[in-house]
């Protein structure tokens, strides 16, 4: 008992060091929907950070479709925030919003699994390989820098092959969410088994050791809500900027992605008028799982002090992210968009709007292609099994 009080208050004190960075100041800072106070909380509040699953660069993974890169340092940043994303849409549906960890301290096998599912290897669903490669169908080369939206297009489709998670994920369009199609594509008929049984041998091959029957129950498919937005031209209109930090208030927040051109950052949070964030642009050695199926997990944490940048020098191109596990998170979600976005009487952040619009094409929740080949010929066919979709926006050069 007293080697772990031990090592839990050496953590504590290596964390209220890093905290020096922060401003002594009496405003609260928020994190993913929890708000914390420097004068009284510090150490907690880094303990909510280092909690937030860290992608970097990586080197010396095996070369995307064989033959292309082994590291994605200077052109993977994007794609890693994506991934720092979902990954707390992971944790918030497996393990809870409050879900703290502490190193070396022993964690469950669910928390082994998500970050199974995200490292970097070809049969891993969400990994740097299966990304990039989906990134093909929209319009990137392999090595290209992504965009919020081309991520947010990319996390959609491979979700299909994710049947463990089993999310359905929704990214507006034309800065506008529509509550009846969330409700008919999370509401969905789970997949029929035939479907299922085609199916199965792209997701062994390809995006493995995610199956679970628990992909083809009824109810409610937790939501992964993308919100591709433009905030302004060539800087971001400071109209927007109360609304966009109430986002970070709701208990569903993803945080956002964003950054500067061609440099993409994951935030978290913010401090009065800085936006805190995690920063990709390290570059760290490939991890693999071990024989038992952990993963050290040492590398995939920041233990140091975020980074924090002016609002003002946000670039306008984001997309903000929410998750909602229940049908009530999602109902009270709208409530909170009603209430604090929606508010304002003229150039709104976004639209929620209950009907479908009329002058759309109609909704149809996105399925799983129905394809019996090897994950390797899926991903490099992606252009003939989704409709290439427009790019919202990218981040300016």
């Amino acid at each position: 008992m007293e080697s772990v009080l031990s090592r839990y208050e050496n953590q504590i004190t290596i964390l209220s060091d890093y905290l020096e960075e922060f401003p002594e100041t009496d405003e609260p800072v928020w994190i993913l929907g929890r708000q914390h106070h420097l004068n009284t909380d510090k150490s907690k509040l880094l303990l909510d950070i280092s909690a937030r699953l860290w992608f970097t660069y990586r080197r010396k993974f095996s070369p995307i479709g064989g033959t292309g890169p082994s590291s994605d340092a200077g052109w993977g940043c994007m794609l890693r925030c994506g991934q720092m994303m979902l990954a707390q849409a992971l944790i918030c549906r497996h393990l809870g919003r409050d879900w703290q960890w502490e190193k070396h301290k022993k964690q469950p096998e669910e928390y082994h699994r998500i970050l199974r599912c995200f490292l970097d290897r070809k049969d891993c669903c969400y990994s740097i390989h299966q990304m990039a490669q989906m990134g093909v169908g929209e319009g990137k080369s392999i090595g290209e820098w992504f965009g919020p939206n081309t991520v947010a297009q990319v996390l959609k489709k491979l979700a299909l092959f994710d049947e463990w998670n089993s999310l359905a994920v929704y990214v507006s369009m034309d800065n506008t969410v529509v509550i009846e199609d969330i409700k008919k594509m999370c509401w969905s008929p789970p997949q029929s088994s035939s479907a299922a049984h085609s199916s199965a041998h792209v997701h062994r091959s390809a995006l493995g050791r995610n199956k679970n029957t628990a992909g083809f129950c009824t109810g409610w498919k937790p939501l992964l809500l993308i919100i591709p937005l433009r905030l302004g031209i060539n800087h971001i209109n400071p109209v927007y900027i109360d609304a966009f930090k109430e986002c970070f208030k709701m208990p569903q927040s993803l945080g956002a992605l964003g950054g500067k051109p061609n440099n993409a950052y994951y935030f978290i949070g913010f401090l009065g008028n800085e936006l805190i964030y995690l920063d990709p642009h390290t570059t760290q050695s490939f991890v693999d799982w071990e024989e038992n199926g952990t993963v050290d997990d040492q590398s995939f944490h920041c233990q140091q002090a975020p980074h924090r940048m002016k609002i003002m020098n946000l670039d306008p191109s984001v997309a903000l992210g929410f998750f909602c596990k229940e049908e009530c998170d999602f109902d009270n979600w709208c409530s909170l968009v009603q209430k604090e976005i929606l508010k304002q009487q003229s150039l709104r952040m976004f639209e929620l709007v209950q009907k479908h619009p009329p002058h759309w094409p109609p909704f149809i929740p996105p399925a799983k292609p129905e394809v019996t080949t090897t994950g390797a010929e899926l991903i490099e066919s992606t252009d003939k099994l989704f409709e290439l979709e427009e790019e919202f926006e990218i981040l300016s050069v």
